[in-house]
C-alpha cells in the first residue's frame, strides 16, 4: 500500500472553537477591526456553517472576509497570532484530536489540516499540534498587505480540490485516507476519502453519517498540548470515544441516584 492521509477541518473538530473568531478581540485591541467588524465576522461565520456548501454563502462569505482584511500588515497580523496563540487556542485542543492525531502519525500517515480560515493562522496551529501540512485559505499579498483578493478559498467543494492537488502530488490514494469534519458544508471532503468520520457533527452530518454508516465521534475534552503531553492518553481514542458515553450515562445514573437519597432525607 502506498502513502496515505489524514485531512481534518479545524474548527470544532480539533480545537473547542472557531480559529477565526479566537483572534477577534487581539485584532481588535490593535485596531485591525472594530466592534461591528467583530460581530459581523460571528454572523458571517455562523452563516457559513448553518449555510453549508450553498455557492452563494461561500461567495458571501468570501468576499467579506476579503474586504476585512484588506490593506492589512501580513506581518503584524503573524505577529499577533503568534502572541496570543498559547492563551487563545493552547487550551482548547480536544484531548481526542490530539490523540488520533498521534495514531495517525504513529501508523505512518500523513496529517493534513484543511480549514477555511486563513494560512496565517491555521499555520501556527499546525505547529502547535506537531503538522506541518496545511490546506487553508490563502489572501494575495502584495507589498506586505493584504490585497482585498482571495487566491484560494478552502470552503466546501474548494477543500477538495486542494486536497486532490496534493494527493497527486504525494501519491496518495483517497480511497486508503481519512477525513474528519463536524460540519456538513465538508460532505464533499468526507466523501473523497475511503475512511471518512463525523466529528461532533451538526444535524445534517449527523444525519448523512447515519445513512452512510459512517463513524461518529463525540469529542468533549479540550485540553493544553503542555498537559497533554504529561497525562497521555492511557487507551486508544476510539476506546475514549466510548469511554466518553459510559462515563456520561454513569454520572448521570450517580447524580439521580444521589439526587434521590437526598430527596429522601429531606423528607424524613
Amino acid at each position: 500500500m502506498g502513502p496515505s492521509a489524514a485531512f481534518f477541518d479545524l474548527d470544532k473538530t480539533v480545537i473547542a472553537k472557531s480559529s477565526a473568531l479566537a483572534f477577534g478581540r487581539p485584532f481588535y485591541r490593535d485596531g485591525l477591526i472594530s466592534r461591528r467588524d467583530v460581530v459581523k465576522s460571528a454572523y458571517a461565520q455562523l452563516m457559513f456553517r448553518l449555510g453549508g456548501t450553498d455557492e452563494q454563502t461561500m461567495a458571501r462569505t468570501r468576499d467579506y472576509l476579503a474586504a476585512l482584511c484588506k490593506g492589512w500588515k501580513v506581518e503584524q497580523v503573524q505577529q499577533i497570532v503568534a502572541e496570543t496563540l498559547n492563551e487563545l487556542i493552547n487550551p482548547y485542543v480536544y484531548a481526542e484530536a490530539a490523540a488520533l492525531i498521534a495514531e495517525h502519525q504513529a501508523a505512518g500517515r500523513d496529517v493534513v489540516l484543511v480549514s477555511a480560515s486563513g494560512d496565517e493562522m491555521v499555520r501556527p496551529i499546525g505547529m502547535l499540534l506537531g503538522v506541518t501540512d496545511i490546506i487553508a485559505t490563502r489572501m494575495r499579498i502584495v507589498d506586505g498587505r493584504f490585497s482585498g483578493e482571495v487566491e484560494f478559498y478552502s470552503a466546501g467543494p474548494a477543500k477538495v480540490e486542494g486536497v486532490r492537488k496534493l494527493a497527486a502530488e504525494r501519491g496518495y490514494d483517497l480511497a486508503h485516507c481519512y477525513a474528519y469534519s463536524d460540519s456538513s458544508s465538508d460532505l464533499p471532503l468526507l466523501e473523497a476519502v475511503g475512511h471518512p468520520s463525523a466529528v461532533n457533527p451538526d444535524r445534517t452530518l449527523r444525519r448523512v453519517a447515519a445513512e452512510h454508516a459512517w463513524p461518529v465521534l463525540e469529542f468533549r475534552h479540550p485540553i493544553p498540548v503542555g498537559r497533554r503531553l504529561r497525562e497521555k492518553p492511557a487507551v486508544p481514542v476510539a476506546a475514549a470515544a466510548l469511554g466518553v458515553g459510559v462515563g456520561v450515562a454513569i454520572g448521570v445514573a450517580l447524580y439521580g441516584r444521589h439526587r434521590k437519597a437526598r430527596i429522601a432525607a429531606a423528607s424524613v
